[in-house]
């Protein structure tokens, strides 16, 4: 069975019923990375009492529009973040024969139970709900204010995996189910090639995937694994009688590239976590966390693209593998058949063809036999946005909030690890941040620093960060900063006629006592400073 006949059963369409503020610096790409501590902020709970959660239970308080979609077992209860938030409880147990026909079927008793794998707001009253009903998936609608049960259940299959260890993404779109997952028993039938499946979003006129599988183009290394980005029409009814018929005609993909650029690139290809698209400096982004392979020294990248880019990609050069044992080249232009496969119909390039099961047969047969585009998806700058390594751990999450501080103007990523950990970075874009040009003002003692964007101009100086600390000051060895008598860290630049005091020799601070209270506020303006860390509150600050 072809690739895009394997996924055409997995996703699943299902009807449904004052003033401005100033914006930031541009070329300000990281101000505040915190590391906090598990469950620093007192909202997770390592354990509560005796009280044992069943995979069953379905809490609810109340999602956003994007709604939600996982599962909870023993170790991952949604009450477990905070019972005393909680409205609602209900529990979705297997029935006994759905448990007795999963435990003939050589499945372990705890995996015999009701995960949930998908939980969706279908619209403002309703929720949807999937869950592996013991490898027997089955989906309820209910009212959103009292989890009443709404209509009859319907089966699960190509909306839910049937087992909750394996990865699946759904979203509403226009009234209609997008879920991507494995379908069968057995999980042979797995979309694509042993995918782990990672987010869905919905832009434009497609349903874009976001997963990571092994790439087929590389088999003759192994089993690398390739971040991908996939795509179908919203509009996609299948195919023809003859080719694709009730399967996706409009199925394509393409390799997302995070690495680090030189002679011989560092791939980050593990993908863990997607956004969804998200509005910065002008642009449609989505920010991804990447890692090495578990089998590797640990490792993660934070990349960003620029969703124009994504589409751009698939109007380029399809991707084809001639023989088994032949390398996948380039597909010649010239020979792709016309109308171009992967456009939707009714748009401007398909106006004489306004449903997909219209489509030549010519177009139909190309896309089935060669989904994979040629060039991989460039990230923002060609680089990752932030890098993590040298750690024990692997960041696997990561949530924005492009609306933060009082005027809504910020925007702040939380990226969560494997470990527990959570980092915060403040950032002002995404943007091409590579400085491609200084020069010193003598005059006004200042720096001007060229971006591909912008000019800015900064002190060589920041004595006054040291406040009123001389041994700091004495320290820094700073040539542009000295100790003056009325007893603080100053500027000393140009025909300076009053005394002051330092070491840039040495540094010496013999007979300099400790400093305590007397440093100005770092975080006044922390953008300003470069390669400082200091502790706050408990917390390892990094100024960067």
């Amino acid at each position: 069975m072809s690739e895009v006949q394997r996924l055409s059963v997995l996703a699943v369409q299902q009807p449904a019923d004052g003033r401005s503020p100033p914006r930031p610096s541009m070329f300000v790409s990281k101000r505040i990375f915190a590391y906090l501590p598990p469950y620093a902020d007192g909202f997770c709970h390592r354990t509560l009492g005796n009280v044992e959660p069943t995979p069953e239970a379905l809490w609810w308080e109340g999602f956003g529009p994007g709604g939600h979609h996982g599962h909870w077992d023993k170790r991952h209860d949604l009450g477990k973040l905070g019972r005393s938030l909680l409205k609602h409880k209900m529990t979705w147990k297997s029935r006994q024969a759905d448990v007795d026909t999963c435990r003939m079927k050589g499945k372990h008793k705890d995996e015999c139970h009701n995960f949930i794998k998908v939980l969706l707001q279908q619209n403002e009253d309703t929720l949807f709900v999937c869950g592996t009903n013991a490898f027997n998936p089955s989906c309820r609608t209910y009212k959103m204010d009292t989890l009443e049960a709404l209509g009859e259940e319907i089966s699960g299959m190509a909306r839910c995996p049937y087992d909750a260890k394996h990865a699946n993404v759904a979203l509403f779109a226009d009234g209609k189910l997008y879920s991507a997952t494995v379908t069968d028993f057995l999980a042979i039938d797995a979309v694509i090639y042993q995918p782990y499946f990672v987010q869905a979003v919905n832009y434009g006129d497609f349903i874009y995937f976001f997963y990571r599988e092994i790439a087929m183009e590389y088999n003759t290394m192994g089993k690398v694994v390739f971040p991908r980005v996939a795509r179908v029409c919203k509009n996609d009814r299948g195919g023809s009688p003859r080719v694709l018929e009730k399967q996706w005609t409009s199925f394509l993909k393409s390799r997302l590239n995070c690495s680090i650029p030189g002679d011989s690139h560092f791939y980050f290809n593990i993908l863990q976590a997607v956004t969804d698209v998200i509005h910065i400096n002008g642009k449609d982004v989505v920010m991804a966390t990447f890692s090495t392979p578990y089998n590797s020294i640990p490792g993660s990248a934070v990349c960003a693209y620029d969703m124009a880019e994504v589409a751009n990609t698939f109007t380029g050069r399809f991707k084809e593998q001639k023989s088994p044992d032949s390398t996948w080249t380039p597909f010649p232009e010239e020979k792709v058949p016309k109308p171009r496969p992967g456009n939707c119909a009714g748009t401007p390039s398909m106006e004489r063809y306004k449903v997909s099961n219209e489509f030549p047969d010519d177009t139909l047969n190309f896309i089935k036999m060669h989904p994979l585009m040629d060039e991989a998806v460039p990230s923002i700058a060609n680089r990752p946005w932030f890098l993590k390594t040298m750690v024990r751990y692997r960041l696997t999450r990561i949530v924005v909030d492009n609306e933060a501080g009082p005027y809504k103007n910020h925007t702040v990523v939380f990226l969560g690890s494997e470990k527990g950990i959570i980092l915060k970075c403040s950032i002002d874009g995404v943007d091409d941040k590579r400085i491609v040009g200084m020069q010193i003002d003598g005059k006004s003692h200042s720096l001007w620093v060229a971006f591909t964007s912008c000019v800015v101009k900064v002190p060589v100086s920041r004595c006054e960060r040291h406040g009123r600390c001389k041994k700091s000051c004495i320290a820094s060895r700073d040539p542009y900063c000295g100790w003056v008598a009325e007893g603080a860290c100053r500027k000393v630049v140009g025909n300076i006629k009053s005394a002051f005091e330092q070491d840039v020799e040495h540094g010496n601070t013999d007979g300099l006592g400790d400093c305590q209270n007397t440093f100005v506020a770092l975080n006044d303006n922390p953008s300003s400073y470069q390669g400082n860390e200091i502790f706050q509150h408990g917390w390892l600050i990094h100024l960067s």
